[in-house]
């Protein structure tokens, strides 16, 4: 288990400590620059309110979208700050850039117990980069460090790792410790039967996952665009669906492997199938081997749902990443939701991970009754592959 310095070690901080906290305010905005989705805005609640608490200066930091190193009026932060306002109760101070004048301008004035929030910091090329001079000029900001924002925990940026190194005294935040455990309980000592459901479109991604997970797994089951490929590298034909031909391979292999362990794969036995994608004439369920040639599979059918709900249903302890469907388009979302349905009536340790994993258990109504939902679709990845993460390992107790 990893062990971290939290909030805990930096304890006592003296009234008035300027602390830079990174926090994850990549968040929605609608083009009139409403915030669509607080989330990731609420679970930074507790660490901010416990700094706070402690009469701290809090300067904050995030990136929003990918503006590529110069500012881009769409994805500031400004009105991430009103929103976080709200939810504290107290006015948030908002710098014009992150390490400018404005910023520094803005940090200068801040009392005890007040929180600023800077710019963008992807506006500068700097953070991305984790140029020294960058890095240098955010830690100028402050006398403690707090991290935050797991969801760039796999990134060695500027302010992941850079302000890190530069300060003395630095920390997880709450969300963070809350990540590190959850996630860790999925490596180190997992309760069994052990179960992984894993979907989305592709296999590229998740193979250092998959690969890692594997051992200690007691069932993997897939769904989503990633199953035709297993279910091609079996013999069967599915048609115009989406195949990663250059992994077929792999995907045997894998199942090879998982044999060879003693894991069991399920993988659909029926599928949503439909003419066109975007504007289908006809949509029905058909076996595996009976996909027709010029048909794509957009779903898993209602056979393969009743057999991963049971499935769920045995696990003590599971890890669900990636829909089972064409999520986003209706009605290929039926197969997602009923999984989501199922894993929230078990009694296993339940963690999702993944943007679309998330929004499909929110939708479903069931997110508020899993074990951890994570922050960081690649983050939470990474770690479950058993890689050092730089924002994780700049925190870790040496």
């Amino acid at each position: 288990m990893t062990r971290l310095l939290t909030l805990d070690d930096l304890k006592p901080l003296a009234a008035g400590t300027a602390v830079f906290v990174r926090v994850d305010f990549n968040v929605p905005l609608t083009d009139e620059g409403k915030v669509i989705d607080d989330t990731r805005i609420v679970e930074a609640l507790p660490t901010l309110r416990e700094l706070i608490d402690a009469d701290c200066r809090l300067i904050l930091g995030s990136h929003c979208g990918r503006p590529k190193g110069n500012p881009d009026p769409r994805y500031s932060l400004r009105p991430v700050a009103d929103a976080l306002a709200e939810h504290l109760g107290q006015p948030v101070a908002f710098a014009e850039d992150a390490v400018g004048e404005s910023a520094e301008k803005t940090v200068a004035g801040l009392s005890n117990g007040r929180v600023c929030l800077l710019e963008n910091l992807r506006f500068e090329s700097g953070e991305t980069a984790n140029e020294p001079a960058f890095a240098e000029r955010l830690a100028g900001f402050a006398e403690a460090y707090v991290n935050d924002a797991f969801g760039t925990a796999h990134r060695a940026h500027g302010s992941v790792v850079g302000v890190a190194e530069r300060l003395e005294h630095r920390a997880a935040g709450r969300l963070i410790e809350r990540e590190v455990k959850a996630l860790g309980r999925l490596l180190d000592a997992p309760e069994r039967p052990f179960a992984a459901i894993l979907g989305g479109a592709k296999i590229g991604g998740k193979i250092d996952t998959l690969q890692n997970l594997l051992p200690r797994l007691d069932l993997l089951l897939v769904g989503g665009g990633m199953a035709n490929t297993f279910l091609v590298a079996q013999g069967h034909d599915l048609g115009d669906s989406l195949v990663e031909n250059e992994r077929v391979e792999m995907a045997g292999s894998i199942l090879q492997d998982a044999k060879d362990r003693g894991v069991e794969v399920r993988l659909p036995v029926d599928l949503v199938v439909t003419d066109d994608l975007n504007q289908p004439t006809t949509v029905t369920s058909v076996g595996v081997d009976a996909v027709p040639g010029d048909w794509k599979a957009v779903d898993i059918g209602m056979e393969s749902r009743r057999a991963f709900a049971g499935a769920v249903a045995q696990a003590r302890t599971l890890f669900w990443n990636g829909p089972l469907g064409v999520f986003e388009k209706e009605p290929f979302d039926q197969g997602t939701r009923a999984v989501a349905a199922a894993l929230a009536g078990g009694d296993a340790f339940t963690v999702i991970g993944g943007g679309e994993t998330v929004a499909a258990a929110r939708q479903a109504g069931v997110a508020d009754e899993l074990g951890h939902v994570s922050t960081g679709g690649g983050a939470s990845l990474e770690f479950l592959a058993g890689k050092k993460l730089p924002g994780i390992a700049a925190l870790e107790i040496d």
